[in-house]
């Protein structure tokens, strides 16, 4: 088995440190980019069927994306355990926690599964869809629903490789399977050769297959290959309550917040469905596309977790401080430029959805310029926000800007400003920038209070 190694702290001004974030982030980036543009592939070609379509795959995928992201607390709370126990050299306390993980994630998935695949239909109507979102996306609830399991546990070794600086790993697993993904979406939803025309449903069957194979290429590249990871047997390790007990910390109020965040995204798409299915589809034109370039800078999250988290599992409190200085300010300049990227996509939208409607892409469009000005903000929030707090052992910082954000301001503006005023959807894209900003005054007020020198002292006495 390859074992961990402890390193010395490397000086985060050097150009051996900026190389350093370049191999975590630029790999992630470019990872979550073939992601998302897959997702852009698969609403161009779901957009052949008309904006019902779009819209029905757009709020049922939202809908599935709370529960995605409920999980990756877990994933999130594992892979900054996994950063210090490697910064630590601490192979056994790698193991066992990456082992527990996997069986929560599971346990935590079928749960949150099988509703959704077995009442989809009726679930989409609770949450307020339309009779025609409700009749067209409910069979591809019911087939993502299933693919939630392979998802969580995917996105959790993801993030193990990646918080043990082997991020082209998943790179290399998500590029294999967003080739197939895009072929086989095409040929189910449209129809190629012998196989059937299954419309909206036959994006999921691509979701679900894709994922599928991903999950077996990353489980080979951890734990049949190089052998990262030590598969360690729920014995007695269970009751060590050193291995669950810090999981649990930290992945219990990290996904409160992501089930916040992903809640506070799902109840902007019901505004928006009371504005009518043109509405909502133009609103799903702007996340995906948004989607593409804020993913540009998402590496730099995880660049926070591995080498913040490297340095307190080291003892380097001065190092973990200026990691995330130095990260931010990288963060904040790579959101300016792909804000400005994401704003000229703006000039494509006649070519990309030729089927929806001048109406729906005039919307689009007003929603990807006032975002694209504000995506430097986006980024620095998902900076501070899902990497520097939980790193340093502040979750809660986190539910007070995403929950407090969401739920005080942003969705109750969203509901003022787009039902009650002339403003419509150009209410809702406003209401969602106001909740950037609250953000980014609570992010920030949480992060110089973060206690490095104790959380540096606690690893060298677990070490």
């Amino acid at each position: 088995m390859t074992s961990v190694q402890s390193s010395p702290p490397i000086a985060p001004d050097s150009l051996s440190a900026r190389r350093q974030i370049a191999q975590i982030a630029v790999p992630v980036s470019l990872e979550f980019v073939l992601i998302l543009a897959l997702n852009v592939v698969n609403q161009i070609v779901v957009g052949s069927l008309g904006a019902t379509a779009i819209a029905a795959v757009g709020f049922a995928s939202s809908l599935t994306l709370i529960f995605l992201l409920t999980l990756g607390g877990l994933a999130a709370s594992v892979s900054i355990l996994v950063a210090r126990a490697s910064g630590g050299g601490r192979q056994q306390e790698l193991d066992r926690t990456v082992s527990t993980a996997m069986l929560l994630t599971l346990i935590a998935g079928l749960l949150v599964a099988t509703p959704l695949m077995v009442w989809a239909g009726p679930i989409l109507q609770l949450t307020g869809a339309s009779p025609t979102v409700a009749a067209a996306g409910s069979e591809y609830l019911t087939i993502t629903a299933i693919a939630l399991l392979p998802m969580a546990l995917g996105g959790t070794i993801s993030g193990v490789l990646r918080s043990l600086g082997q991020a082209r790993l998943p790179m290399v697993a998500t590029l294999l399977t967003v080739a197939l993904n895009g072929v086989l979406g095409y040929a189910l939803v449209v129809g190629v050769g012998p196989l059937p025309a299954l419309g909206v449903a036959g994006a999921g069957w691509a979701t679900l297959i894709s994922s599928l194979l991903k999950l077996a290429i990353l489980l080979w590249q951890t734990y049949g290959r190089r052998r990262f990871v030590g598969w360690r047997y729920p014995t007695g390790w269970l009751r060590d309550r050193s291995i669950w007990w810090p999981l649990f910390v930290l992945a219990t109020p990290l996904a409160i917040t992501e089930l916040c965040w992903s809640t506070g995204t799902f109840l902007y798409n019901v505004v928006v469905q009371r504005l009518g299915d043109e509405a909502l589809a133009a609103a799903q034109i702007v996340n995906t596309l948004e989607g593409i370039f804020i993913v540009g800078s998402i590496g730099l999250m995880s660049a926070t977790t591995t080498l913040v988290g490297r340095s307190i599992g080291q003892g380097d409190a001065a190092g973990a401080r200026e990691w995330a200085r130095r990260l931010i300010r990288t963060g904040v300049l790579t959101g300016v430029g792909f804000g400005a990227l994401f704003g000229a996509s703006a000039l494509l939208l006649g070519a990309l959805y030729p089927q929806v409607g001048p109406a729906v892409r005039d919307a689009a469009v007003i929603g990807i310029i006032i975002n694209g000005v504000f995506q430097a903000v986006k980024v620095r929030n998902m900076i501070v926000g899902a990497g520097l707090l939980p790193s340093g052992n502040d979750p809660q910082g986190v539910i007070i800007g995403d929950a407090g954000a969401a739920f005080l301001v942003g969705v109750p503006l969203a509901i003022v400003l787009g039902l009650f005023t002339p403003l419509g959807l150009l209410g809702v894209f406003i209401a969602r920038i106001v909740e950037e900003a609250v953000k980014l005054a609570v992010f920030s007020w949480r992060a110089r209070a973060l206690p490095w020198e104790a959380l540096a002292r606690e690893q060298l006495a677990a070490a």
